[in-house]
């Protein structure tokens, strides 16, 4: 994907305030109001220092059935849902030589395919 595509990204800033003993955070009126999927519960999973991935729990599009389903991975997939949504004009099709070099890079890998 181009940066281009990544430019497009929405961001909200605020601040981490108290709230009773513990701490909240703020996020502009604005965020809440173009994704009202966050009205109620949400989990807040820690990528990196730094970096969260804050997803709602109540009203997800695609509710998640299986508790061992990898969040990052959820989280990057809707995420390029989104974008294709989005940009579809930035959607390129594969060609040999990359699926050549995606095989290079895949090389060995097994894949565990069995049902968990």
């Amino acid at each position: 994907m181009t940066n281009s595509a990544q430019s497009h990204s929405e961001q909200y800033g605020r601040k981490v305030t108290p709230v009773g003993n513990s701490k909240g955070i703020r996020l502009d009126a604005a965020f809440f109001k173009a994704h009202p999927e966050f009205k109620g519960e949400v989990r807040a999973t820690v990528l990196a220092d730094g970096q969260v991935l804050l997803s709602a729990m109540s009203t997800a599009r695609h509710p998640v059935k299986d508790a061992d389903a990898d969040q990052l991975m959820l989280g990057f997939l809707q995420f390029l849902e989104k974008q294709m949504a989005e940009h579809p004009d930035l959607i390129e099709p594969v060609d040999h030589a990359q699926l050549a070099r995606i095989g290079k890079l895949v090389k060995g890998v097994k894949a565990d395919d069995s049902p968990r």
